[in-house]
């Protein structure tokens, strides 16, 4: 198994060769200048929330791959308004989850705002956790550190895709609380430099976890990282 990089939350997974894409923002980051966001092919794609810095090239992809999305109800709702078929939107809930034929995705808390592009209602945010055979990996989504987050510390996690960016989301000291919270020493960073307020000493973060006995990984921009 594997997962790419495309930069802010953007991230796929190659869960041995089903292809599941996470909040796609590619052409609008100018970090992801490099990447062919028509030559993604994922099965699935999956929606933390609506901002439009995890949704914007959501119909290019999904119309190039027929990928199936999933997403909390009410952003579900707007996936299908942009076109999407029915047939190939799936909508679900906290608590809920999803038997896929790649393995298992639970819906969990994040803390944040969501809206659509249009800046309608769009729910709530969220986090997954996949299961996939006896590898478990959190996708925390833009979230601030949350009590809620110890609720994942008994699942033995093997990695954790935190925000560490701050302004909007955790910081890198917040995010090291959370990875305790969590329990989870495999840690890759996202939504950080893709915007000034985002902006992070990367050299300085990863010193910062690993001072607490936890490992930052940081890949580039279209850099895989095998899970």
């Amino acid at each position: 198994m594997k997962a790419t990089y495309y930069g802010q939350s953007c991230v796929e997974f190659d869960f041995n060769g089903t292809k599941v894409l996470l909040d796609p923002f590619i052409t609008y980051n100018e970090l992801a200048k490099d990447i062919d966001v028509n030559a993604l092919r994922p099965d699935y794609i999956f929606l933390s929330h609506c901002h439009q810095d995890h949704v914007a090239d959501l119909t290019a992809v999904q119309k190039n791959s027929g990928a199936t999305v999933a997403a909390i109800v009410e952003t579900a709702a707007w996936v299908r308004r942009q076109g999407i078929a029915e047939e190939q939107v799936i909508e679900y809930n906290f608590g809920g989850t999803l038997q896929l034929p790649f393995g298992r995705v639970k819906m969990v808390y994040a803390l944040h705002t969501s809206s659509t592009p249009e800046g309608e209602y769009a729910g709530v945010p969220v986090g997954y956790v996949f299961f996939i055979g006896d590898k478990k990996i959190y996708f925390a989504g833009d979230t601030g550190l949350t009590m809620e987050m110890k609720l994942l510390e008994d699942l033995a996690l093997d990695w954790a895709f935190l925000p560490i960016g701050g302004h909007y989301t955790m910081d890198v000291d917040d995010a090291v609380k959370a990875a305790q919270f969590i329990n989870c020493k495999n840690i890759v960073g996202v939504h950080y430099n893709t915007f000034p307020p985002i902006a992070i000493d990367t050299e300085a973060a990863i010193k910062t976890f690993e001072a607490h006995g936890l490992k930052l990984y940081l890949p580039a921009v279209g850099a895989e990282l095998a899970l």
